[in-house]
């Protein structure tokens, strides 16, 4: 995941999917998710545990944001290492992020052993991941951008030539948005942006 740091993209998923995985009378469902936040992610995470109050455990992985720091994975009660990082391991297989993978085993009242578990996790997971697409999306630097209402229409038309997405703005008579800025196009809409008059710019 360190590589990402140059790159101009990243590959995640769009849809929510699930897949299961059988052996020995156990039941691996995997759950893959999109998710922006780890906030988000624990929303999924209690819903499926409402959803199956009688699985035995709620494994899962977690990769978040284009620089590929932000992760976490659980156990949840099964042996170190059988559950989590298998999980996680095939997240970063594809090389994708902003995504979360749950998933909810129940007991078929057969040990499955180390490798056992492993397998499980990994092919369950392999098999919600193969099945919802992956997408390239831009990495997007977020800014914001304060200028005066008779400005809308240029800083609007920038914000649009230049693939930027507004993610909220605020249009009075001083006008705000916040704007996330593909990484590849920073410099032409910052150069625009800083032609302009009385606009002002602050990265967040």
């Amino acid at each position: 995941m360190g590589k990402m740091n140059n790159q101009e993209y990243y590959n995640t998923i769009v849809q929510a999917s699930s897949a299961e995985f059988k052996d020995r009378g156990s039941k691996f469902i995997a759950y893959a998710y999109p998710i922006n936040t780890a906030d988000e992610f624990k929303s999924y995470l209690q819903a499926l545990k409402k959803e199956h109050p009688k699985a035995v455990h709620h494994c899962f992985a977690y990769r978040i944001g284009t620089d590929g720091n932000t992760f976490r994975s659980s156990d949840d009660g099964e042996p170190s290492g059988t559950a989590g990082k298998p999980i996680l391991g095939q997240i970063d297989s594809k090389d994708i992020t902003n995504v979360a993978v749950v998933v909810v085993r129940y007991w078929g009242g057969t040990l499955l052993g180390v490798p056992g578990l492993i397998n499980a996790y990994k092919t369950a997971t392999a098999l919600a991941l193969q099945v919802t697409p992956l997408v390239q999306k831009q990495i997007e630097v977020v800014y914001t951008i304060q200028f005066d209402y008779t400005q809308m229409n240029e800083i609007m038309l920038i914000v649009k030539q230049c693939n930027c997405s507004i993610i909220s703005q605020e249009l009075q008579l001083f006008c705000s948005i916040t704007v996330g800025i593909p990484k590849g196009r920073m410099q032409e809409v910052l150069h625009k942006l800083n032609d302009m008059q009385n606009v002002e710019i602050i990265k967040k």
